[in-house]
């Protein structure tokens, strides 16, 4: 069974618990494992929390497939390429400000498993706690060969070109402007009608909620109901398929002599989801002041430390700027998260050049920063009446830990070694 050129369904909602079956039938009735499944299916539970945990937080699904997953030999090493993982200790800690130019699109034959480029992280994936970054590029579509991460759940960020993650539970097409998030251990392979290039946040805690609105309400920021799951789908094709994973830290690689995107049907509350930003309902100040950047956010890993996310991820949309007597772009700051930041599309309040699309940049725990010299000159003096900021999508991976880059985001040639001077221009505030 294929879907190459068909358009996927999807379920709305994050975090319910679906059903869906792609054969009427394949979903056994009243009971998750009963002696003889339907249609002679192999029942299989994908647990992404552990068993006891509170059943407000509890993740798991049971899947229906033709054959049992465990049915593969031995996994062997496979080519790290550029991948890493915590603990990112190539390099000492270095608390610089960073800023990398866009990861040039892939020219070789390139699928998204090669093209996957670690730029740093924080933690460890064997204590549950921390995170990965990563950008992609790829300009061929993975054949006969799919992945799955062991170590975290994937918040991926397409930022060039259409692409289509084909999942174990079902299909998802993205845009520039979506994100998609695939949980932990969930198989997957990535299809490309031409180049295409993203952002991956590896998740190594607790998997994304949204966030608690408090005083905000009951409505506003992302809405669950725009959370777009895909309806069951599966391949059945006996032939050999590589399967490669990534386990502490490192890549691993098998072979099935058949396809292991073969679940039938499946019922839970832990799924892959796309998500299109320009859903999202920014709040926004209607009074003075600039908001903290935690109004926009998305999607929140929470920690042992209430209040203080392991990762939370924030968008910068296209919105209306109305404050009244304010300076509009983020202000000059240092905090105790850090930031890692990237630009899907547009341009950044912030910056005037510099900052470009796929680039990124890193202001890690206490860093200071804040607008460069052209854009702080514009905002002092800028008309204030109401603004819309257009044509425009930055992000944010903020984690409470300082993110250590890797060897090769410290000596790449897309590292602008000149970013600490855009500050450089700012005279001395005249006090009388």
């Amino acid at each position: 069974m294929t879907l190459q050129n068909n358009a996927p369904a999807y379920l709305t909602g994050f975090g319910n618990h679906f059903a869906t079956e792609a054969v009427s039938g394949a979903l056994p009735v009243g009971q998750n494992s009963p002696q003889k499944t339907p249609m002679g299916l192999y029942a299989e539970q994908l647990s992404g929390t552990a068993f006891t945990a509170p059943r407000a937080e509890n993740r798991r699904s049971w899947l229906y497939r033709l054959r049992p997953s465990a049915q593969h030999g031995p996994y062997q090493p496979f080519d790290q390429g550029q991948v890493r993982s915590g603990p990112f200790d190539e390099t000492p800690p270095n608390p610089n400000r960073m800023r990398w130019d866009p990861l040039p699109l892939a020219t070789a034959p390139t699928d998204w498993v090669e093209g996957l480029t670690t730029y740093g992280g924080n933690g460890e994936p064997d204590h549950g706690a921390g995170s990965g970054i990563h950008l992609y590029v790829a300009n061929r579509s993975m054949t006969d060969r799919v992945f799955y991460d062991a170590d975290g759940e994937l918040l991926i960020v397409p930022q060039e070109g259409g692409q289509r993650f084909v999942t174990e539970m079902g299909v998802i097409d993205a845009q520039p402007g979506h994100i998609v998030l695939i949980p932990r251990g969930v198989r997957f392979r990535v299809e490309v009608d031409g180049p295409v290039r993203g952002y991956v946040c590896e998740n190594y805690g607790a998997p994304f909620r949204l966030p608690d609105l408090g005083p905000i309400g009951s409505n506003g920021l992302a809405n669950p109901r725009d959370f777009e799951t895909p309806v069951a789908w599966y391949e059945d094709v006996d032939r050999p398929t590589q399967c490669i994973q990534k386990y502490g830290g490192k890549l691993w690689t098998t072979t099935f002599d058949h396809s292991p995107l073969d679940v039938v049907g499946w019922h839970g509350n832990l799924a892959p989801c796309r998500y299109d930003t320009a859903r999202f309902n920014t709040i926004n100040t209607v009074s003075y002041d600039h908001p903290d950047p935690s109004i926009f956010t998305v999607l929140t890993s929470p920690s042992d430390t209430h209040g203080t996310a392991n990762i939370d991820f924030v968008i910068f949309p296209p919105r209306w700027m109305v404050a009244e007597h304010t300076f509009r772009p983020p202000w000059f700051h240092r905090n105790v998260m850090s930031e890692f930041m990237g630009l899907v599309t547009g341009a950044y309040d912030a910056k005037a050049g510099g900052f470009a699309p796929g680039g990124a940049s890193l202001h890690n725990r206490m860093s200071g920063h804040g607008p460069d010299q052209a854009s702080y000159d514009g905002a002092v003096k800028a008309e204030l009446k109401p603004h819309k900021v257009e044509n425009t999508l930055a992000f944010m991976f903020e984690t409470r830990m300082p993110i250590r880059v890797t060897k090769w985001a410290q000596e790449a040639p897309q590292m602008q070694l000149d970013y600490d001077d855009v500050w450089s221009g700012f005279t001395k505030g005249q006090v009388s």
